[in-house]
């Protein structure tokens, strides 16, 4: 199983003694009874699908506003390279404000 050692070591590495969520999509993989099954043993707090938000921005909502509001800003122009995307990527990040307001 690829869940095994690797993922669950990887969580205890990035995040130590502190709580984490381990979100996954509902790809068939992902759903199995015997994915399910070992998330459960692994993972305290383990949600089935069915207990999921039913709409993917309610769990992410840097895909649904954030990384809109980047590609606008800073694909106006075409790059010529990764490192150029990048760096414009973060300058565009950073004029982000704190708190924005409600409709940016």
């Amino acid at each position: 199983m690829v869940l095994e050692p690797g993922l669950k070591n990887i969580g205890q590495d990035m995040f130590g003694g502190t709580s984490f969520v381990f979100q996954q999509d509902g790809a068939p993989g992902h759903t199995s009874n015997v994915t399910r099954s070992w998330l459960h043993d692994n993972f305290l707090g383990f949600k089935i699908n069915e207990e999921w938000p039913p709409y993917s921005p309610d769990l992410n909502p840097m895909d649904y506003s954030v990384w809109s509001i980047l590609e606008t800003k800073a694909c106006v122009n075409s790059h010529t390279s990764i490192k150029s995307l990048k760096r414009k990527l973060c300058q565009e990040w950073n004029k982000i404000p704190k708190n924005p307001p409600c409709c940016y």
